[in-house]
């Protein structure tokens, strides 16, 4: 008797921007190698280095109204004026062939998963500090000083959403940081539920 392949997990996580989650979920990906990085579509302007179908899907805001009216994304956001959004499609493809699939979005969307009741763990990663947070935003160079402080209260905005989130994650040392996120993943396939059938296996075994 064949056995049914078990669906694939799903890890949603959320960060302020600066913070350092896409460089986390990446390195999960050289961690576990089936692991799939769900990339966004956007209609932010490609930047310098952007690669298109690696970085985002970079989408028009006509397409990506005609994808929200067609119900394609499994959650979408506008930030900064721009949109973001994950396509269903893909996930969902991802998630029943087997594989376990990370999202790298924002609280908004996180939200949206969550509110669906969409099963899934859901990782928030928290700078050491507000200091610190807008000392890698400067690092970067890539906003005004007045872009870096709307960030920077953004930033305390969405913190105050890190309650509802299933684990909390502080990217002080980022090799601590990816173990933690490591840790997580692997406890995931571990719950309960999903071993249930192992158990059974066992206890009904001649």
């Amino acid at each position: 008797m064949t056995k049914k392949m078990k669906q694939g997990l799903l890890f949603v996580v959320s960060a302020p921007s600066g913070t350092g989650k896409t460089t986390l979920c990446r390195a999960m990906t050289r961690i576990f190698p089936g692991l799939h990085y769900s990339i966004s579509h956007t209609t932010r302007q490609q930047r310098p280095g952007d690669e298109d179908g690696r970085d985002y899907h970079f989408t028009s805001p006509q397409e990506f109204q005609q994808m929200i009216d067609r119900s394609e994304f499994m959650e979408w956001a506008e930030i900064y004026g721009h949109r973001y959004g994950t396509s269903r499609a893909v996930v969902e493809k991802v998630l029943a062939e087997g594989r376990d699939v990370i999202l790298d979005i924002d609280g908004q969307g996180a939200k949206q998963i969550r509110e669906k009741k969409l099963p899934g763990a859901f990782i928030f990663v928290l700078p050491p500090s507000l200091e610190e947070l807008e000392r890698r935003l400067s690092n970067r160079r890539t906003e005004r000083k007045a872009d870096r402080e709307d960030r920077l209260g953004k930033a305390k905005a969405e913190m105050a959403e890190a309650y509802w989130y299933d684990y909390l994650i502080v990217n002080d040392e980022l090799e601590k940081a990816q173990e933690q996120l490591q840790a997580v993943i692997l406890a995931g396939h571990c719950r309960r539920e999903r071993m249930s059938e192992f158990v059974d296996e066992i206890l009904t075994a001649k």
